[in-house]
């Protein structure tokens, strides 16, 4: 038995099987219906059963059939019966009807003398224009058995009966039934606006009215079901004032809305939306031209030139129409060479792709990747940037406009083929969709029986057998032209950019260089003429490399360019390229696996540090081939490697070199970790993940260059008579080090038993001079610079002090300000023990009985205020600068030491290196109110990661945002900003510090 007659169940009729084996899934019911009014007779009738069984849904076509042959008169019902069973291409079209839409089914059971419509178009025309559609809603209208409004909604569906049967049949393709549909919303409007002046005729006297379509209805190529978006421009007639035309346009464009879109009687047409105009749904509905003019030269952005690429008149005065598209059309076409235009564009797509809710991501046909929507974009994106100089592009029409961009070179052949026929399967699929209930959708459905129809209805666009199992080949189909669109979109703009710099077969059309450098730049790049350099020199040529090379830079040239700095990042991987590209493993890594490429294209062009570290050892593209070579690694594991490359060398110099190139590379591994987002997803998380990544780094730097020094002070002179420890201050201390900062440390030494304390401090002040000359050392790695000004006495006291000097020290002379510095110091290197000791020493100082004396209390504020006084750079923006700026570090970390000098005596929670632990521990004790110290933890996580992103952006350290556009969006992007909206993150930054600062005045100065 079939798999058909499996599903129906073992237990049927003779009758049933005959209808299971045609594909009716409820043989019962189709048995029922086929022995029921108006049917009789034609149960056996294997002509009428077979056309049923080949509609993409059997027991809805027959459904619908017998609805219409029950509602219609005796007369009607024989005449249909007479030509289903005599005329085949009648039986096809109307049963192919019944078979895919419910709602026109139920149309012609209100209204069966429509089915009429299915030959009246056919003898008429093959192609029916505007003209014959405008003809037959006008005849529909002056039907007097019902309104006007009903009767141009019954006219309008019956002209939709006749394209959808035509479209079903294969009468028409996708493109014509596209332009029908538009011709008939045009013709629709056109007949609204007729009665609209019969009803107010004197409206109609006082001004011309013209009705310019956009979008889909503009560019001839509507859906089934859509809001059919539209423009309104007036002008009075002779001897009327300006205002009265206007306020008659505004009653009549009303009056035509509400035609259309009112949803009584016999439903909506369709929406009529008008917000395309200026101003959007704020704006007047109706303007004159000069009123556009004025507006779209003075006020509109980039988007809404992008609507006016398909705006085409399509009711009203037709003269005053094409005024108004000619007078707007220089506008549109000089759009791409806006200031913002790369940017205006990035973000409209974006804003497609964030407003889809998340449960319907993987069923978006419109909005979803590899959706209608990229080809259109795509299309309308190569439109703006080269119809400026080639008006063969200048088609609203998506496929037309295709086909002309791959006849100009602007599109590779191939590439449009794909696309075009992506295109149509996936506007098929929305039409089928659409035609069901006729409802506005873009989604998949989910249920079996809807995806079965859909399938068996586009079974001619499906290179899939549907037979076995049509559900799955429709899925299968779907998917293929998804993957494919979004593939091509992704590179649509980059591989023509290839054909520009190579040697083209003979009668092959490609880019001109001048349409290329306009490429490049409206993608975003600063310097056409150099990117189309290095585009030469990475894909001319037959080598293997070269051919890799073509094959990876559409695709690259893509991610460069949805970047801060597309030109940075190209020109960074012609270097990486350059220095690797006979490398076999780099080229392999780069082709086979697509995560490595685009993780190398968002390193390459997020910045200078990360780059700059890549290219002082290419070799480290590697990491990023390795699923664990972004994780930061631990301080045990560099410590082991450092110690043992140190073992290796010969000399000082030689072993701190080694020491300072694991660096390098370490320091490359967490920047392209940071950059990629693979630190965390919270901000804070991955801020004290970078933060723990470089103290561990630079702990183990300095370990291994102290045992270098000590190793070579003794090879020169004999065993050390002393011991060294180096004690981490500041923002090493606290595990918080950003990306450019130094080391402050402090050094201790204890001479060995029977040494003399001045052989020892000699010994210990030539080591630790040694290393932080080794390490700060002009060279190929980066340095680290150690600076020790933090010691007592500052610069003018000795730089190693003996364990007993510094309890001497801050037994007399110590300063409050003393004491909260070593609030973070922590030893990291060096002797254990004596590191241990010095922690000892200092606890009572930093952990004080009783808290802060109120002297110091006072001494410590004043020092804070002076600070902020005297300390900001000149010319530097308090609000903005993230150290000492208002609600900035230094606001929120003198708060929480505050806290730690006054309680951490009684509370262990306080008594951490690290400022956003004591400041949960100050929470958690009730010292601080949640609401503040979730206000102050914002603040300092904000303002640590601009750092970080300055750092990361620039390759060199600072504390206020950069002044230059291109580094602030990088550090916008960075900190998660999109594209545009640089001056949102600076706004947000404000807030955010403001905000904390209050909370400083009252916790650290006292203010009510």
């Amino acid at each position: 038995m079939a798999v058909e007659e499996q599903r129906a169940g073992s237990r049927v009729s003779r009758p049933e099987i005959r209808l299971v084996r045609r594909g009716f899934t409820d043989p019962a019911r189709a048995v029922r219906l086929l022995e029921g009014p108006g049917l009789e007779g034609l149960a056996d009738d294997p002509v009428l059963l077979d056309a049923l069984g080949a509609t993409a849904d059997p027991d809805l076509a027959l459904l619908g059939l017998a609805r219409l042959l029950e509602a219609a008169d005796e007369a009607e019902r024989r005449t249909l019966r007479d030509t289903l069973t005599t005329s085949k291409p009648l039986r096809d079209r109307l049963l192919g009807v019944l078979g895919v839409s419910t709602a026109l089914g139920e149309h012609l059971a209100r209204h069966p003398h429509d089915w009429h419509a299915l030959v009246t178009f056919e003898l008429r025309d093959m192609h029916p224009g505007p003209e014959d559609f405008r003809r037959a809603l006008a005849e529909g209208v002056r039907d007097d058995t019902l309104t006007p409004a009903n009767a141009l909604r019954v006219a309008y569906r019956r002209c939709l009966l006749a394209i959808a049967a035509r479209d079903l049949t294969g009468t028409t393709d996708l493109a014509q039934t596209a332009a029908e549909l538009a011709d008939l919303a045009g013709a629709t409007l056109q007949t609204a606006l007729d009665l609209a002046e019969a009803q107010d005729p004197q409206a109609a006297a006082a001004c011309r009215l013209a009705v310019i379509g956009m979008g889909k209805c503009g560019g001839r190529e509507l859906n089934y079901v859509s809001d059919v978006d539209v423009v309104f421009v007036a002008e009075p007639r002779e001897g009327v004032d300006e205002q009265e035309a206007l306020r008659a346009a505004t009653r009549l464009a009303a009056a035509l809305t509400r035609l259309c879109s009112d949803t009584t009687g016999e439903g909506t047409i369709w929406p009529v939306d008008a917000n395309l105009r200026p101003e959007g749904r704020n704006g007047p509905l109706v303007r004159t031209l000069a009123s556009h003019l004025a507006y779209y030269q003075r006020w509109a952005k980039t988007w809404e030139f992008q609507a006016l690429l398909k705006a085409r008149p399509v009711a009203g005065d037709a003269e005053l129409g094409a005024a108004y598209v000619e007078a707007l059309a220089p506008m549109v076409w000089q759009a791409a060479a806006r200031e913002n235009f790369v940017t205006d564009v990035q973000q409209m797509r974006r804003r497609v792709i964030d407003s889809i809710p998340a449960t319907e991501l993987d069923r978006q046909l419109k909005l979803g990747p590899g959706g209608l929507r990229d080809v259109e974009f795509s299309v309308q994106l190569l439109q703006l940037v080269h119809g400026r100089t080639d008006p063969a592009l200048r088609s609203g029409n998506t496929l037309e406009a295709l086909a002309a961009l791959s006849r100009g070179g602007y599109v590779g052949r191939a590439d449009a083929a794909s696309l075009d026929t992506a295109y149509r399967f996936l506007r098929s699929l929305e039409h089928r969709i659409q035609l069901h209930r006729l409802r506005r959708t873009h989604l998949m459905p989910t249920a079996e029986e809807d995806l079965r129809r859909l399938a068996r209805s586009l079974a001619a666009l499906i290179n899939d057998d549907t037979r076995s199992d049509p559900v799955a080949a429709l899925q299968r189909e779907w998917k293929r032209h998804a993957v494919e669109v979004r593939r091509l979109h992704e590179k649509l703009f980059y591989r023509p950019l290839l054909d520009a710099v190579a040697e083209l077969p003979p009668g092959a059309a490609g880019l001109t260089p001048e349409a290329a450098r306009a490429r490049l730049e409206a993608l975003g790049y600063t310097d056409p003429a150099a990117a189309l350099r290095h585009i030469s020199a990475l894909a001319s040529g037959v080598s293997r490399k070269a051919a890799i090379q073509r094959t990876l830079l559409p695709v690259l040239l893509g991610w460069f360019a949805d970047s801060a700095d597309p030109d940075a990042g190209l020109l960074n991987f012609r270097q990486v390229s350059d220095a690797l590209g006979r490398t076999p493993w780099y080229l392999r890594l780069l082709r086979d696996e697509s995560a490595a490429a685009e993780q190398l294209a968002r390193v390459l062009s997020a910045g200078r540090l990360a780059p700059d570290l890549l290219l002082r050892a290419p070799e480290a593209v590697a990491m990023l081939g390795d699923p664990q070579g972004l994780v930061p690694r631990g301080r045990t594991a560099l410590q082991s490697e450092v110690l043992a490359a140190v073992g290796r060398a010969g000399s000082p110099a030689a072993a701190v070199a080694a020491a300072r190139s694991v660096r390098r590379r370490e320091l490359f591994r967490t920047a392209a970790a940071d950059v990629l987002g693979r630190l965390g997803d919270d901000p804070g998380e991955a801020l004290d993940a970078a933060g723990e990544a470089l103290t561990a780094l630079n702990a183990a730097t300095l370990q291994g260059a102290l045992r270098a020094c000590v190793a070579g002070w003794e090879a020169e002179h004999g065993t050390l008579p002393t011991r060294i420890a180096v004690i981490a201050m500041g923002r090493f201390g606290g595990h918080e080090l950003g990306y450019g900062s130094d080391a402050d440390v402090l050094f201790v030494h204890e001479p060995l038993l029977g040494s003399l304390e001045q052989d020892a401090a000699l010994a210990a002040q030539a080591v630790c001079n040694e290393l932080r000359t080794l390490l700060g050392a002009p060279s190929t790695e980066p340095p680290l610079l150690v600076d020790a000004d933090l010691r007592p006495e500052g610069r003018s006291g000795p730089l190693v002090r003996t364990l007993a000097s510094y309890a001497a020290y801050y037994r007399r002379w110590s300063h409050a300000w003393e004491s909260q510095a070593l609030l973070r110091a922590e030893p990291v290197a060096g002797d254990e023990e004596l590191g241990a000791r010095f922690r000892q020493l200092i606890d009572p100082l930093r952990y004080p009985g009783g808290g802060v004396p109120e002297r110091d209390l006072v001494e410590i504020r004043r020092i804070k205020a002076r600070i902020e006084a005297e300390r900001l750079p000149r010319g530097a923006d308090p609000t903005t600068h993230t150290k000492i700026g208002r609600g900035g570090l230094a606001d929120v970390e003198w708060t929480v030491q505050l806290l730690q000098l006054q309680h951490g005596h009684e509370l262990p929670a306080l008594r951490t290196t690290r400022t956003r632990a004591a400041l949960a521990g100050a929470v958690r004790a009730g010292l601080v109110d949640p609401a503040d110290g979730e206000v102050l933890d914002a603040a300092w996580v904000l303002a640590s990661r601009v750092r970080a992103a300055v750092m990361l952006v620039r390759g060199r350290p600072g504390d206020s945002f950069p002044g230059e556009a291109r580094e602030l969006a990088g550090v916008a992007r960075y900190l998660g900003y999109g594209a545009g909206h640089s001056g949102e993150l600076v706004d947000d930054y404000r807030r955010t510090t403001r905000r904390a600062r209050a909370v400083v005045d009252r916790l650290f100065y006292g203010s009510a």
